[in-house]
């Protein structure tokens, strides 16, 4: 196969090559078992080869780049062999000596070959047996990669380099034990002038990835280097180049690569997943990602925008699961406005995606998230759990099995699990602002404080943790710091009549004390339902009031807009754990409430 590089060696090509004429040997099973040796010291897979490629009942093709860096043929020089020929022990004719020193040559071909190729980090391992020291990494628990930096001038394939550094990111994930960053908190640092170390402390990672991306014309270049993250020192880099109908091979290719040198070999199991979820398209891969990018974002309007990328990316390829998986997300879990929320579908685009790959993380854990909101809890855990063994570093499945418990009042096992996702992606915005909720459930103020505004210095421009910190302040009874916090919410929100109602609020504290503030601070968010306040809102604030009639009322009314899908931002299903609530949890309505919706059985 060396010596036709790219091109098929026939089956019997190898059967008269290996096995002449008159050999007895199962001939099938021999040679299926010399490639599976081959693929083995390559550290090469059947199912995504980068260097033997099988072709179905017709033989074999060596698909790497092959270059011949020396002649070795003289390596046995005349004039060192003559003394041997005087000495040689009987028995050992020229002929014999000849085929051992070709035997010889031929190994040493190889090794030169994989030497140039770097087949299984072989450069590295050569460097260190030389006592390189520091050549090869160790004790790298997490990983990092940065951006790719885009080299092209055009500024429209900075999504190209993004597309790129997104497939890393996933592709690294699916196949090695440490914990690799989400692609939210990496894009952190696109452009960023911090030092690596500096990234490094901030990330809690011991190794990043950078690199660059220069399309031009029809090729693409990519160059990548791995780094020890807290000393920037260089372990590892390497050049890939490709036509641009290539790219999802070559950056496969270089995610196989970086995997190899961080964890030295990869289980056949970690390989084949590393292959699930993909398609050869490059049209449907670019809508993919251009999907993922807008519902990670959470609004409403790039929602709309993800699902129509998705369903881009199904036109060109019907058969690609992962496309599935992220339309179901959008129908379960978006931010949408009423009525554009579907949980039936959403439950269908999650098992199309898993009728395609029975084994793509993604898609165990949309079906998962679907189970855990239509209350079908042994369901969503069965879902997650499996979504969290095919892949431990995907963050959604860890920030959704967090909801889940939530869901389920067990406090203390949803903030582990949701600092496992925010472990791997400190910045993602569900994921911090999911904490707050946890926290408060537990009582614990002080950090429940500490997460919000965590929450308002990712997200400047939102007023949700404004939202949030104001509530802490009013459960504490700090009320001109619950007020001023409602203010930053209110302008935030473009919200011009809320500053005159809270200057009321102000009077009536300074009048007449805490409990008359909490009443008209109620009043004014009933009056303001559905223009400036959610119902749930109103029922916390009248929760801290004590009036357990509108308690009961207000929450009923905000599992009705859930139901009808009126901007449900999913935390009326954690009302078993609100403080706010604790006037009512022994109340026959609570309870039947909470049955009502499936959160109690």
């Amino acid at each position: 196969m060396l010596e036709k590089p790219g091109d098929i060696v026939t089956r019997s090509e190898l059967q008269a090559r290996l096995w002449p004429e008159g050999t007895f040997v199962d001939f099938d099973k021999s040679l299926t078992k010399a490639v599976n040796k081959i693929r083995t010291t390559l550290g090469d897979s059947p199912v995504n080869p980068r260097f033997i490629e099988t072709l179905s009942g017709r033989g074999y093709r060596f698909i790497a780049p092959v270059h011949v860096v020396a002649d070795l043929v003289a390596a046995v020089e005349p004039e060192e062999a003559a003394p041997a020929r005087a000495e040689r022990p009987r028995g050992t004719s020229p002929k014999r000596r000849w085929i051992v020193a070709a035997v010889w040559g031929a190994v040493v071909a190889i090794v030169a070959i994989l030497v140039a190729l770097n087949v299984g980090s072989l450069r590295g391992r050569l460097r260190a047996a030389l006592d390189l020291k520091g050549a090869v990494p160790g004790g790298i628990e997490s990983i990092a990669v940065l951006p790719l930096e885009n080299l092209s001038r055009d500024p429209e394939q900075e999504y190209f380099a993004d597309g790129l550094t997104d497939d890393l990111i996933t592709d690294l994930g699916k196949m090695v034990t440490l914990r690799v960053i989400s692609r939210t908190s990496v894009m952190q640092y696109k452009r960023t002038k911090k030092p690596l170390p500096e990234i490094a402390r901030e990330l809690n990672v011991d190794a990043a990835v950078e690199g660059t991306v220069q399309r031009s014309g029809s090729r693409v270049r990519i160059t990548a280097q791995l780094l020890q993250a807290r000393t920037d020192r260089h372990l590892w880099a390497e050049t890939y180049e490709r036509d641009s109908e290539d790219v999802i091979r070559l950056e496969r290719q270089m995610a196989l690569a970086i995997a190899h040198e961080v964890t030295g070999r990869l289980s056949q199991a970690q390989e084949t997943r590393f292959a699930l979820g993909g398609t050869a398209n490059p049209r449907a891969r670019d809508a993919y990602l251009r999907g993922r990018s807008f519902w990670g974002q959470r609004t409403p309007e790039l929602a709309r925008a993800a699902v129509g990328y998705f369903e881009q990316a199904l036109r060109e390829d019907p058969h690609f699961a992962l496309a599935y998986s992220g339309l179901a997300d959008c129908y379960a879990v978006s931010w949408w406005e009423k009525g554009e929320q579907n949980l039936p579908l959403a439950e269908k685009y999650a098992r199309k995606a898993l009728a395609l790959e029975p084994d793509l993380a993604e898609a165990h854990a949309s079906l998962g998230i679907v189970d855990a909101y239509g209350s079908r809890y042994p369901d969503a855990e069965k879902e997650l759990g499996r979504a969290l063994d095919l892949n431990p570093n995907y963050v959604m499945a860890h920030h959704w099995r967090a909801l889940y418990l939530l869901d389920l009042g067990r406090l203390e096992e949803a903030l582990s699990e949701n600092e496992r996702a925010r472990q791997l992606d400190p910045f993602s915005l569900p994921v911090n602002h999911l904490r707050v909720f946890a926290l408060l459930g537990l009582r614990r103020y002080d950090r429940a404080l500490e997460q919000a505004e965590t929450e308002a210095a990712i997200d400047p421009q939102s007023p949700r943790p404004h939202v949030q910190i104001a509530r802490i302040y009013w459960i504490e009874g700090r009320v001109p710091d619950a007020l001023a916090e409602e203010r930053n919410a209110a302008a935030l929100a473009h919200l011009p009549g809320r500053p005159g109602e809270l200057d009321e609020v102000a009077a009536v504290f300074a009048r007449s004390g805490l409990h008359a503030a909490e009443v008209k601070s109620a009043q004014f968010k009933e009056k303001g339902y559905k223009s400036a306040y959610l119902a749930l809102q109103v029922a916390y604030q009248y929760g801290l009031v004590g009036d357990k009639g509108k308690v009961l009322g207000w929450l009923d009314q905000s599992f009705r807009d859930k139901d009808s899908g009126f901007n449900g931002s999913g935390s009326e299903r954690w009302a078993n754990t609100a403080p706010e609530f604790d006037c009512v949890l022994s109340t026959p309505g609570f309870h039947d409430l909470m049955r009502r919706v499936g959160q109690e059985q």
